[in-house]
């Protein structure tokens, strides 16, 4: 039998100390405790009491981001060509749907189209936060959005909305030149977290967009706007049971962009391009503004808002005339003998009389190779007014190594070309004008010393726009337009205003660093191109606009070698084997007021073919669209002078005295070979009226 141990205190006094102790320990702990929770309780219910309560009021109400309006992008005219529209949606909130699975099935009775997107709806909805709304489908039909919520009931998770959706009126007309918008994707995000920025909350949202591309990537800070919100109750699971008006906030409208575009003129060059590939650009001489900048095939940028079908986006990047490529900015091309007119003001900057004449058989001999002139038989002597207006090639072969190289790339740089414009666009090529120190850079890895020496006979390729000559279409407008003012070095002006804040003119340069008479002679050649009789683009560039004439600059950029075809027209040469054609012009003649570039890829042999046609037709578009030039056009003619009695006599009869007329000189034998010397100097009359 065992026995429970036992204190025996010897003492009663001992005994009865041991208790009081003990009572005196656990009344203090007691105490403390009761302090320490009379102290806790007064901090929660009155110092941190405000805290708490907002605390309580977050876990019963939620602010949830609404993605603002975005800014409009507008032409001059106030068109909209970038918007907003209406659109019936559907979305699924993943946390309120009892199986996700059973969920999309459902939905996929409703609306079959997006069991072909399951997969990614899947994934959208997984990576989505809590509670989040995701976009199933856009653009629902009225008879969809009714369906979906007739049978709301029984699709837990599932609602129909109406929202804003991006919206491109002119489809591929602007596409390249504005871009489009898309969703947010995690290099979008590690783009910014990559710049020390911190990423704001509305991209996580599903349904916002961000540019692409153009304008809407350019000025996608500018367009998005400033995001709102709406305040609303939520039970314990974390769904919504009511709105709380007065707690939300309405969002901002993004700044609308205005360009300096024109619809109408944008418009109808697509329109003239029809299936052909290449880039347009119009200037006004005066300020810059760019009135119209296409790229030729185009895509519907509205197919990008909601995201693009795979095998849509695979036809359009496979496609052999690139519709995706922005040819205007983007493309760099051959500019032919439109580059003729930057080597003609190098060789008059040179010091070479343009009255100073070659004699043009066919070819011309340059060290052991004979380079061929577009015409076989030869255009006989030709000054360098004759050189521009028939475009003959053998005056070139024979005038640029007396400029060189070097100067030529000199005039180019400060004529246009070997630069990118601040126009409010990225994505743009410089494009190349070879000289020596070119050269030497671009081969500096070779070793062959001789690889990096420039030779005279690779400067006669680059005389005619040929060789390692690249340029795009708008640095082609550029020149052109600079040709057509003679006094300022203008630039390209593609904005106006954003958020009704102008942009800065293109007219606010310095003077162009070349003599006005050597201007004057390279424009009498354009003139003589589009208004002789005998010119490159005669029948072609007649606008049929009354007193109105155009002058300009045909090119043929070749891109492969004939020597094995039997004609550069022949037709087994396949589309990607043609030459590029191109056509170069201003108007009016008399007050020059638009300036035209125009590129159309492998379009065939010559730049009047292709080219010239079409940029007639963009001119007369631009210049109708103009009030003091419509004015002009509609303005009735002068009444024919009333000639005399003595002069309705002798009118169109030869004098009487054939032997009181000088006869100009006649040769006696064909001039030599090589340069000869006019009889005539000085530069020729401005043109306003065709030759007879």
């Amino acid at each position: 039998m065992s026995s429970e141990p036992s204190i025996f205190f010897s003492d009663v006094n001992e005994r009865q100390g041991s208790f009081l102790r003990r009572t005196f320990v656990l009344g203090g702990l007691t105490t403390l405790g009761g302090l320490a929770l009379t102290a806790r309780l007064a901090q929660l219910q009155i110092i941190q009491a405000g805290q708490y309560a907002t605390m309580a009021s977050n876990n019963q109400f939620n602010f949830r981001l609404v993605p603002p309006p975005r800014g409009r992008i507008l032409d001059r005219g106030g068109v909209v060509i970038a918007g907003n529209r209406p659109s019936f949606r559907v979305l699924v909130v993943r946390d309120e749907t009892k199986d996700l699975d059973q969920t999309l099935d459902l939905l996929g009775r409703l609306l079959p189209d997006t069991m072909d997107r399951r997969r990614s709806i899947i994934r959208e909805v997984n990576a989505a936060p809590r509670f989040s709304p995701v976009p199933v489908k856009s653009d629902l039909t009225w008879e969809e959005f009714a369906r979906v919520n007739l049978y709301a009931n029984e699709l837990p998770g599932v609602m129909a909305d109406m929202n804003e959706a991006r919206y491109y009126p002119f489809g591929g007309a602007f596409a390249h030149v504005i871009g489009y918008v898309a969703k947010p994707n995690d290099r979008d995000i590690k783009a910014i977290e990559d710049r020390g920025e911190q990423v704001p909350e509305i991209l996580y949202n599903p349904g916002f967009r961000i540019g692409r591309q153009g304008v809407e990537k350019s000025f996608d800070t500018d367009l998005r706007g400033e995001a709102g919100g709406t305040r609303v109750e939520v039970d314990a699971r974390g769904r919504v049971v009511a709105e709380d008006i007065g707690g939300s906030r309405p969002a901002e409208p993004g700044k609308d962009v205005v360009l300096t575009l024109d619809a109408d003129v944008q418009n109808r060059a697509l329109e003239v391009f029809g299936e052909e590939s290449g880039g347009c650009v119009v200037m006004d001489i005066r300020n810059g503004d760019i009135l119209c900048m296409v790229s030729a095939p185009s895509f519907d940028p509205n197919l990008f808002v909601g995201g693009v079908p795979s095998h849509i986006y695979n036809a359009l990047r496979d496609y052999e005339r690139k519709p995706l490529l922005d040819k205007a900015i983007n493309g760099v091309f051959h500019p032919g003998s439109t580059f003729k007119l930057t080597t003609s003001l190098a060789i008059l900057e040179a010091g070479v009389n343009p009255e100073e004449r070659v004699l043009c058989t066919g070819g011309y001999r340059f060290g052991s190779r004979t380079f061929r002139c577009w015409k076989p038989g030869g255009h006989g002597p030709q000054n360098m007014h004759d050189a521009i207006k028939n475009s003959c090639d053998v005056y070139y072969y024979a005038m640029c190594n007396r400029a060189g190289v070097d100067k030529i790339q000199e005039v180019a740089k400060k004529i246009g070309f070997m630069q990118t414009y601040d126009i409010g666009v990225g994505n743009q090529k410089a494009g190349t004008i070879p000289s020596r120190a070119w050269k030497a850079n671009y081969n500096r890895n070779n070793p062959n010393p001789e690889s990096r020496v420039w030779f005279p006979g690779e400067t006669l390729s680059v005389a005619i726009g040929q060789g390692d000559v690249n340029v795009t279409a708008l640095q082609l407008a550029v020149m052109v337009s600079r040709f057509a003012n003679a006094r300022k070095a203008i630039v390209p002006r593609l904005i106006r205003s954003v958020g009704g804040v102008d942009r800065p003119s293109g007219a606010d340069v310095p003077d162009l660093p070349f003599s006005r008479e050597h201007l004057e002679i390279v424009r009498q050649g354009m003139v003589a191109v589009a208004n002789d009789v005998t010119g490159g683009a005669y029948r072609q560039s007649q606008l049929g606009l009354g007193d109105i004439q155009m002058a300009g600059k045909t090119g043929t950029a070749q891109i492969s070698s004939y020597d094995r075809r039997a004609s550069r027209k022949s037709s087994s040469v396949g589309w990607a084997l043609k030459d590029h054609n191109l056509f170069v012009a201003f108007a009016p003649v008399d007050e020059p007021r638009y300036g035209i570039a125009v590129i159309v890829e492998h379009g065939g042999l010559a730049g009047s073919t292709a080219a010239a046609p079409r940029a007639r037709e963009i001119m007369r578009t631009a210049l109708l669209k103009d009030p003091e030039l419509l004015e002009r056009i509609q303005r009735p003619p002068p009444p024919a002078p009333q000639a005399s009695e003595a002069e309705e006599e002798t009118f169109g009869v030869a004098p009487e005295d054939p032997d009181g007329v000088v006869a100009p000189p006649v040769a006696s034998e064909p001039p030599a070979r090589g340069r000869v010397r006019s009889a005539t100097s000085g530069p020729r009359p401005y043109l306003s009226e065709p030759p007879r």
